[in-house]
C-alpha cells in the first residue's frame, strides 16, 4: 500500500500527459473506500491531479463475463509459480476488453501522447509486449487473447500468458509485422516499432541508472519502459543528486514524485510489480 517512486512517476507522467482523460490505478490491497479518499490516503502527492483515480482490484469482478472467469474459478494461486504475473496478465486483458483504452505497466514513464487507438508494441524484432497496448472496448483481438489464455494456459512458463500470448495472437493478425524498425498497420490495428516504448532494450536496462555525457531526447518514443523487474532484483534505486538519466526523467516528467524523493519522503527502492492502464477515453495504470 506504499507505491514506490517509479510507480508514482508512471501515474504522474500519464496524468500530466493525458490531462483530458482519467488515469486509473488499481491497487490489490485497497479496502472499501472511494477513489478520492484513496488518492488522499495512499497517493497524497497526486491529489492535485483531478484526473487520477484509484480503485480496488477485485479479480472476480474484473474477470466476470469474460473467458477468464472459468479459469479464475478453477486456478489455485498457491500452486502457481508466477501467480502475481499471470493474474496481472489476465487483469489487463479483461479491463481493456470491458472498458477500452490504453494499458501501461507502472514502470513506464509517459513522455508523448500515443496518437493511435488500437495498437500493440514491438518489444523486439520477433515479439510483442504486453506492458503497453491499447484497444477499443470489446475488440476482437482482446477476446481472442482471453480465449487463448484459458485454452492454452501454462502458468509455469514465464511470460507465456503475457508477451508470448500477445505475440501468438498478433501473428494471426499480421502475416508480416515488420522488423520493429517502423510502425506497421493491419486493418484497424497498428504495430508500433520498438523505439516507441523500448528505446533501451532489455540488455541495456542499466543505462537508465547511469550518467550520460549527452542524454537522448527520446523524441521518437511515447513512453520509456524501465524494466522494473530487473531493477528490483539488483536493488537499484532513484537517487537524488545522482545526475543519472532516470533522475533527469523524474525531474522532467514527474516533478512532484521527484520532489518527494529529494526530500527523502519516499522509499527509493523500486519494488512494486503493479501496473497502469487507460481506456482510449481514459488511461489505466
Amino acid at each position: 500500500m506504499q507505491p514506490p517512486p517509479l510507480v508514482l512517476c508512471a501515474i504522474e507522467s500519464a496524468a500530466r500527459l493525458y490531462k483530458d482523460r482519467p488515469v486509473v490505478f488499481f491497487m490489490k490491497g485497497l479496502k472499501n473506500i472511494n477513489s478520492e479518499d484513496a488518492v488522499r490516503k495512499y497517493l497524497p502527492m497526486l491529489s492535485s491531479f483531478k484526473n487520477v483515480y484509484v480503485f480496488p482490484l477485485r479479480m472476480e469482478e474484473v474477470f466476470a463475463e469474460t473467458p477468464l472467469s472459468s479459469w479464475y474459478q478453477k486456478v489455485d494461486p498457491k500452486q502457481e509459480k508466477y501467480w502475481t504475473h499471470v493474474s496481472a496478465d489476465g487483469c489487463r486483458l479483461a479491463l481493456i476488453w470491458k472498458h477500452g483504452g490504453i494499458y501501461l505497466d507502472s514502470d513506464i514513464i509517459s513522455i508523448n501522447q500515443i496518437p493511435v487507438r488500437d495498437f500493440l508494441a514491438k518489444e523486439s524484432n520477433v515479439s510483442f509486449a504486453n506492458s503497453a497496448f491499447g484497444f477499443a472496448a470489446h475488440h476482437e483481438f482482446i477476446w481472442k487473447c482471453m480465449e487463448d489464455f484459458v485454452r492454452d494456459y501454462r502458468g509455469e512458463r514465464w511470460g507465456y500468458q503475457g508477451p508470448i500470448l500477445l505475440t501468438r495472437i498478433g501473428h494471426q493478425f499480421w502475416s508480416s509485422p515488420g522488423n520493429g524498425e517502423n510502425d506497421v498497420t493491419c486493418g484497424s490495428i497498428t504495430c508500433l516499432k520498438i523505439q516507441r516504448f523500448f528505446p533501451l532494450s532489455f540488455p541495456s536496462w542499466k543505462r537508465y541508472y547511469e550518467v550520460w555525457d549527452k542524454e537522448p531526447t527520446f523524441a521518437d518514443s511515447y513512453g520509456l519502459h524501465l524494466w522494473n523487474f530487473m531493477n528490483h532484483d539488483e536493488n537499484i534505486s532513484v537517487v537524488h543528486g545522482s545526475n543519472t538519466l532516470v533522475e533527469h526523467l523524474f525531474q522532467k516528467y514527474c516533478p512532484s514524485s521527484h520532489k518527494l524523493v529529494k526530500r527523502g519522503e519516499l522509499k527509493t527502492h523500486l519494488t512494486a510489480e503493479s501496473s497502469i492502464s487507460s481506456p482510449w477515453e481514459q488511461v489505466v495504470t
